[in-house]
């Protein structure tokens, strides 16, 4: 299985500062064509971040800036360092100090710990793979025995919601639906909903049991759909996605109409 996440160890902190530091670029009026007017504006802001985060100098106020970018781009290793000794190593560094490590020292310290992080996030990925395949099953066996829940031979689950009258799709058709898809934990990842309009696409480019569930609707149905890892993104979710491994997956799909691919005879 692959790690989620590999870290660029070597690059972390200089990726960082280039961020913090090309927003401080100073502006040139002459080159935006802002003129006294903006100046002032642009004082006026800076004199609002004073009042509001008690930074009072551009200085003070460009300083955290630059230590916020840090602290996001180290957060998913926050507990793999010692944060006193990377401040201690950037304070050395910057004022041209003698660091404790050579060059050539840092690299093996970076590869080392670089390996160290892809074995740990390989090991939580793999307890959570097993935890959510664990915990699917469990619920899908429960899930099953209520009366208005169904399984289809391929273990999918579905509870119909609102039965429509329409036609129903094929495999090889594109649908237009409105959907939400959560985690068994109620975690939402997906919500056609709040994108403000439904969404069309090919059932051959979905996940085997979205594919095989809608083809159950007739246009104008609205139906909960469960869907087993095996019929969603398996053993390795969405890599750096909202779908962990061997999630389970909960799904409300209401299916508007069937869509005609453009050239076809009406």
């Amino acid at each position: 299985m692959t790690p989620r996440n590999r870290f660029a160890t070597a690059g972390l902190l200089a990726a960082s500062l280039a961020l913090g530091l090309a927003a401080c670029k100073p502006i040139d009026p002459d080159a935006t064509g802002k003129d006294k007017a903006g100046a002032t504006a642009n004082d006026a802001g800076n004199g609002d971040i004073a009042k509001s985060s008690g930074l009072k100098t551009e200085k003070e106020q460009a300083s955290y800036m630059v230590g916020m970018s840090l602290g996001k781009s180290l957060e998913p290793i926050k507990d793999d360092i010692d944060m006193d000794t990377v401040v201690k190593a950037m304070k050395t560094v910057a004022s041209g100090g003698k660091a404790v490590l050579t060059d050539e020292q840092a690299q093996q310290v970076a590869q080392a710990f670089d390996q160290r992080l892809q074995a740990k996030r390989v090991a939580e990925a793999d307890a959570a793979a097993k935890k959510n395949a664990s915990e699917g099953e469990a619920f899908l066996a429960a899930n099953a025995k209520k009366p208005d829940v169904k399984t289809t031979e391929s273990g999918l689950q579905y509870q119909v919601l609102v039965e429509g009258k329409g036609p129903k799709p094929t495999a090889d058709d594109m649908v237009k639906v409105h959907y939400k898809g959560e985690l068994l934990d109620g975690t939402e990842f997906d919500n056609s909903h709040d994108r403000g309009e439904p969404t069309v696409f090919s059932l051959q480019q979905v996940a085997p049991g979205w594919a095989e569930g809608v083809q159950l609707m007739p246009v104008g149905s609205k139906y909960k759909l469960w869907i087993p890892s095996d019929l969603g993104y398996g053993e390795t979710g969405t890599p750096g996605g909202p779908i962990p491994p061997n999630a389970t997956l909960v799904f409300e799909v209401e299916l508007l109409d069937i869509v005609k691919p453009e050239g076809d005879a009406q």
